[in-house]
């Protein structure tokens, strides 16, 4: 089966790549900047997987747009963003769950939560392909 996508979808999943990958790592702290400051360093494989993760959610969006995989996508996104953030620097995670267990607990599995955010946005794309009701443009 082959999939015809037109420029103009190119272009949109670009963008939403390239708009993703500077707007969570720009909120992740992943790089210097003036609005926002990371608490714990980086473990290496941040930028990696948020490239990853940008990529696969440009591939996603510049594809014919239908309700498949849409959810699996955006779970995609949050979790990845979580695996890719500074855990004690989501204030969320700490009313929820406490600096100390977040650091104790979750700071040795953040590369397998952003991989697993991955692997949803990658599901989330295989699914799209390989569907014929979800490449017809909605």
């Amino acid at each position: 089966m082959t999939t015809v996508v037109s420029t103009r979808d190119l272009a949109r999943g670009a963008a939403a790549a390239a708009a993703m990958f500077v707007a969570l790592g720009t909120v992740a702290a992943l790089w210097k900047n003036p609005l926002f400051m990371r608490m714990t360093p980086t473990g290496g494989f941040e930028i990696s997987l948020l490239l990853l993760q940008s990529v696969l959610a440009g591939v996603y969006v510049g594809l014919p747009q239908s309700a498949c995989g849409k959810r699996t996508a955006g779970a995609g996104a949050v979790i990845g963003f979580l695996g890719i953030a500074c855990p004690v620097c989501n204030k969320i995670l700490v009313l929820l769950i406490g600096s100390t267990l977040l650091l104790e607990y979750f700071e040795p599995v953040r590369l397998y939560v952003a991989l697993a955010g991955a692997a949803f946005l990658g599901a989330a794309v295989w699914v799209k392909l390989t569907r014929p009701e979800c490449l017809k443009a909605a």
